[in-house]
């Protein structure tokens, strides 16, 4: 009876182990769907709004408001129709995900995934024209540390964070509401309001998304539709680190 149990707590330990190992590299490769989504976004971000602006007065085929001169590729970006395309596709490219990833294969919704993450960075040039070079650094590795900090958190908590969830997505729902407003009221204090509740509901969301996308992983789904959660929880938790990012920048960033 004693050689059973010891084999059965034998298996038991191993099963656990088994499932630790599983989900360290399933969230791992999460990590890494975000983290190389993110570096596609900076670059593109960084290196289209380079192309875009110039110093050269015979290069330049007209000016921004604020006096900058920019390239043929700049007036089309900024000055455009393409302008608003290129604001509204990230969003596109969000719904085609959530709503047809399960009709894709793995590979096609990788592209998607990396082709949204270009656009957005598109969508992200013209934050180089509000923002100087140097408060965009310093926002970014305040955004890293704290989301690094609160996912952390929701991966390691014990605390069922669901309830918390709900209540953030409604006042994330309230956020939006009150963003669309202000672009007709355009009042500064709302703007400043919004940018806080924002920083709070998006460090909430991180610790949220965090937990919900541990607590997806099972070992008993299949090969494609893992990879396909992993895809799915790494575009969660880059939309809560940019989101993050823009409001911490709306708040902190030092403008040109």
């Amino acid at each position: 009876m004693a050689e059973y149990d010891r084999q059965t707590l034998n298996t038991r330990a191993g099963s656990a182990a088994a499932i630790d190992e599983g989900l360290r590299s399933y969230m791992l490769r999460v990590y890494n769907y975000m983290g190389i989504g993110l570096v596609v976004t900076g670059l593109v971000a960084y290196f289209a709004n380079a192309a875009a602006l110039t110093t050269n007065a015979d290069a330049a085929v007209g000016t921004l408001a604020n006096g900058t001169m920019v390239t043929q590729w700049g007036a089309l970006l900024y000055t455009s129709p393409l302008a608003w395309v290129v604001m509204l596709a990230p969003l596109a490219f969000v719904m085609v995900l959530s709503f047809g990833i399960n009709k894709m294969s793995v590979g096609t919704a990788q592209l998607v995934f990396w082709a949204f993450a270009a656009v957005m960075g598109l969508s992200l040039s013209s934050i180089f024209l509000v923002y100087t070079g140097a408060s965009i650094s310093k926002v970014f590795f305040i955004t890293a540390a704290t989301f690094g900090a609160m996912s952390l958190y929701g991966y390691t908590t014990k605390r069922d964070l669901t309830s918390i969830g709900n209540f953030l997505i409604m006042g994330l729902i309230g956020l939006i509401i009150a963003s669309i407003v202000n672009i007709f009221l355009a009042s500064s204090m709302l703007d400043f309001a919004i940018s806080a509740v924002g920083v709070l509901i998006f460090v909430g969301l991180t610790a949220y998304d965090t937990q919900k996308i541990k607590e997806s992983y099972n070992e008993a789904h299949g090969m494609d539709v893992m990879a396909k959660n992993a895809i799915m929880g790494a575009l969660s938790l880059y939309l809560d680190f940019i989101n993050l990012f823009m409001m911490l920048l709306r708040l902190f960033g030092n403008r040109n």
